[in-house]
């Protein structure tokens, strides 16, 4: 087992910092505002060989009673119960407070291992910065800069010194590759067959408007209540981590912040957090779009679906809170998403109470078929009489004099699948043309839950140097 680190403070001592620095990432939000972290976030630290498992957690208020801060508390307790040590940050330029007190407090009753480090200590002379942090009675205090990386080395190794050693690594053996056949003189080479690699587990982004739902859904996924679900647009600020296992099978499931109108998100915080959602969707395999039942579909829902297709990720479109809606509702909900997100009409609809978890099994089922779907391995055999089906059924229009001939088809990429078609005078073919050709695709190979992107590629013409008598140009 890896050692696992707990980072715990009072808001803006510098904890995501750290947080980032030792995973080598920028996975935590980092700004100068309080509050910004509120759910905990695991992440690998790597010190020389040595290997450790990080917690970033929220700011720390023990004796909150309600609302959010009690929420983030909640998780940091979590985290304590998780880690075999602790590290306690604390702001070594604003010297101790009585939040800092309550946490020590805290932290001597929990019987872990407790490191105390002053952050923020960047020119300015340690015994001093440090001598008053002894009153908080847990040790000796250490200096460090998160932010400049000073003496945060040292500090991590002495932390990992109490840790029983990491096992080696098992020896790699390398096998010597044997080199490919050379080709007989006139001799073609062909297209190589696309192979398809989906990734061990599963990467499946929940993303929304706020409000919907979204942290409700992934705790009833995981069985627990890992990230904070509350009463309140905004509560999830970052996009989580979250690897799980369902039913025998690995995914991390990704939290994201809720995705507001564009004229609402003022401040610096919303703005990071449409940046990590935007950032998860694109790192994920599957996205989950979380509707809200009762709600309808706005505008800013098909500007997030819109997106989503950009970026040509499987799809699922979760609407949730079903259990809340009447008939009036349902109806209006199930309109909406065939007429506003048409253009997305490849992705499998569901209908989810997260509060009652019910159709729990149903959205890791599509889930599952729009992930299959976005890396079935398309034979050049059958991407190339399905092409000729299509023509067969339309053929491309002609641009002036000119007819676009397609030849053939083979598959260049996966998630989205990627169908390469070689021909000529491609670039003539019009949009409404190759849209009707990504559809074909889809259906001909029963895609569903994921786009096709296509690419065009131009053969060389021949007679491209003929002059006008016919005769070719030497």
């Amino acid at each position: 087992m890896l050692p696992t680190i707990a980072l715990v403070g009072r808001p803006n001592v510098g904890k995501s910092t750290l947080f980032n620095r030792l995973t080598r990432s920028r996975n935590a939000l980092v700004a100068d505002f309080p509050g910004l972290t509120r759910d905990r976030q695991y992440g690998q630290g790597h010190m020389g060989d040595r290997k450790f498992v990080v917690i970033d957690t929220g700011g720390f208020e023990p004796v909150a009673k309600e609302g959010i801060l009690k929420e983030m508390a909640r998780q940091t307790l979590q985290a304590l119960d998780e880690a075999d040590v602790v590290i306690f940050l604390v702001d070594g330029r604003a010297g101790v407070t009585p939040q800092d007190a309550r946490i020590a407090d805290l932290l001597r009753k929990r019987g872990r291992s407790i490191y105390l480090a002053v952050n923020k200590t960047e020119g300015m002379n340690d015994a001093r910065v440090t001598a008053e942090f002894y009153e908080l009675g847990i040790g000796d205090p250490y200096a460090i800069s998160a932010t400049q990386g000073d003496r945060v080395s040292a500090l991590i190794e002495m932390v990992l010194e109490e840790q029983a050693p990491v096992a080696p690594e098992p020896e790699v053996v390398a096998v010597e590759k044997q080199p490919a056949k050379p080709l007989a003189e006139g001799e073609e080479g062909e297209e190589p067959e696309f192979q398809p690699e989906p990734p061990p587990r599963t990467k499946i982004a929940v993303v929304g408007h706020p409000n919907v739902g979204k942290s409700t859904l992934v705790n009833a996924l995981l069985g627990e209540e890992r990230v904070i679900a509350f009463d309140q647009p905004g509560t999830t600020r970052d996009s989580i981590y979250l690897d799980f296992t369902y039913k025998k099978r690995d995914y991390t499931l990704i939290d994201t912040a809720g995705i507001r109108k564009r004229g609402k998100t003022t401040e610096a915080i919303e703005k990071f957090s449409v940046i990590k959602t935007l950032q998860a969707i694109e790192d994920a395999n599957v996205v989950i779009f979380v509707v809200d039942a009762t709600a309808g579909i706005s505008d800013h829902d098909v500007q997030l679906a819109s997106f989503i297709q950009d970026a040509g990720r499987a799809l699922v479109i979760c609407i949730n809170k079903w259990d809340a809606a009447d008939s009036d509702a349902r109806k209006i909900i199930n309109d909406d998403v065939t007429r506003k997100l048409y253009f997305v009409d490849y992705a499998e609809t569901v209908t989810t109470s997260a509060t009652a978890k019910q159709g729990l099994d149903k959205i890791m089922a599509t889930a599952n078929r729009a992930h299959a779907a976005a890396f079935k391995k398309l034979p050049t055999p059958k991407l190339t009489r399905a092409l000729q089906e299509a023509m067969v059924k339309q053929q491309p229009p002609r641009a002036g004099t000119i007819r676009p001939k397609l030849r053939y088809a083979h598959q260049g990429g996966s998630n989205p699948p990627v169908v390469v078609i070689h021909g000529t005078s491609l670039n003539k073919l019009s949009d409404m043309y190759t849209r009707y050709l990504e559809r074909f695709f889809l259906d001909y190979f029963e895609l569903k839950g994921t786009p096709v992107r296509l690419e065009l590629r131009t053969g060389h013409n021949p007679y491209a140097e003929d002059d006008k008598s016919g005769r070719r140009k030497r």
